[in-house]
């Protein structure tokens, strides 16, 4: 989803923190998250959870699927009704090995 990166970079510079802080701040190298900006890698629900924390966002301000699906509120709802679910199921994951 090139559309998330380049959400991503744009919201960052808006905010002015640099790649490095972002980087510093999820634990991983500025090289890496200058590849989550260029659509590198795929933006799994865990990145999407850490970068929209430390931007102070939710995380459909950075993919967002809204504009295909009009104006219903309750779209939103199920967006962080399924994110909930996934964190959940992530934890039982990790939490059995």
């Amino acid at each position: 989803m090139k559309v998330c990166g380049q959400n991503i970079r744009k919201i960052r510079r808006s905010k002015d923190l640099t790649q490095e802080y972002m980087a510093f701040e999820m634990g991983i190298s500025q090289k890496a998250y200058s590849d989550i900006e260029n659509s590198k890698v795929k933006i799994n629900l865990e990145i999407l959870t850490k970068i929209s924390a430390i931007l102070d966002i939710k995380p459909s301000d950075i993919c967002s699927i809204s504009h295909q699906c009009g104006t219903n509120d309750n779209y939103e709802d199920k967006y962080q009704g399924l994110l909930e679910y996934m964190k959940k199921i992530i934890f039982r994951f990790r939490r059995n090995f």
